[in-house]
């Protein structure tokens, strides 16, 4: 098929193609779906950036470049196309069928659209934090705690998060430092005390990090007390940053509803308010952002999504260019 202007319209059209997407577009394809992938980086998404990668069932270790290409390759197999450098910037979910724009002046259809454009962590923007991404710094205690083993590590927040991988990563850093900018924290009183009895976690309030240290890993990192004034480098093995994550979901406009942190708002199948319209990953709000949860969400949401393509079917018969996937009922109710 075609993957831009013309007549083409693609019965599952997933925008991004991290874990959720490849995911989604694996399920959607062996359900011999017409199934395009729009990614606008590198497959994979925030995982490719990974240096190792041991927390996939079935895979002792591989890297994130690798569980990528393989994730993307397997959705292949089964007939998924994957656009790679199509970044989507507008979309109308209001037409029949539905059509999503990009930056560089393609338009796309689709009868049914998988939303998997993930979430960005938020960054101190501070120099070395980029080059060292990966290599010490990271934004997710669960996927890399475990390569801290009897290292020194901070955790740069104070909110409910920052507590949590705190306290995770205690079963394997010889110490943990939370680093906050403010005096009191914003986390729940429940894990303020866990952390302050635990003999492995320090603190260091009204302080905040200014530059990070290292070639090829993270070595130290310079902090700045706010209220002295001092700045001095603090040596670390490693630098966890939870300041809070932005859900990509600016393109989209009023047609989705997101909740007051941006995430969008889905039931159990994955579907959102509009119909044929289905999310997965780390766009939804979820307590657990792992390669392992977007992959199953992406399933979850191929397998709505081919239902309510099923469902359309029933009553319109196949559908094509002329006949538009809004003219049916609202199917997602029925399941």
């Amino acid at each position: 098929m075609e993957s831009s202007n013309g007549d083409t319209i693609w019965d599952v059209l997933i925008i991004g193609g991290g874990p959720a997407g490849l995911a989604a577009a694996l399920y959607s394809a062996r359900a011999l779906r017409s199934t395009l992938v729009l990614e606008r980086e590198m497959p994979g998404g925030q995982i490719a950036t990974t240096s190792e990668v041991e927390d996939y069932p079935g895979i002792a270790m591989t890297t994130g470049p690798e569980l990528s290409l393989l994730m993307m390759q397997h959705a292949q197999k089964f007939g998924a196309e994957v656009s790679i450098g199509d970044e989507v910037v507008k979309v109308d979910f209001t037409k029949r069928p539905k059509e999503i724009y990009t930056s560089d002046g393609k338009t796309f259809r689709a009868n049914a659209v998988i939303i998997a454009t993930g979430a960005a962590p938020r960054t101190l923007g501070v120099p070395g934090e980029d080059a060292l991404r990966g290599q010490g710094v990271s934004y997710c205690a669960v996927c890399d705690g475990p390569f801290f083993r009897d290292r020194p590590v901070a955790v740069v927040g104070g909110g409910d998060a920052a507590f949590d991988e705190g306290l995770y990563l205690t079963k394997y850093a010889s110490k943990v430092i939370i680093i906050h900018r403010r005096d009191e924290f914003r986390a729940q009183k429940l894990l303020i005390d866990r952390a302050r009895t635990n003999p492995k976690i320090e603190f260091l309030t009204s302080t905040v990090v200014e530059k990070v240290n290292g070639r090829g890993s993270v070595q130290s990192v310079t902090v700045r007390d706010l209220k002295s004034n001092e700045v001095y480098d603090l040596p670390l093995g490693g630098l966890f940053v939870y300041i809070g994550n932005i859900p990509n979901t600016g393109m989209f406009g009023d047609g989705i509803e997101v909740d007051e942190n941006g995430y969008i708002r889905v039931d159990e199948t994955m579907a959102t308010g509009c119909p044929g319209v289905y999310v997965a990953g780390d766009v939804r709000k979820n307590p657990l952002k792992q390669v392992v949860t977007a992959a199953a969400d992406g399933s979850i949401a191929a397998l709505t999504a081919d239902k309510y393509l099923d469902n359309l079917e029933a009553v319109m018969g196949p559908v094509h260019a002329e006949r538009g996937a809004e003219e049916a009922v609202h199917w997602e109710t029925a399941y």
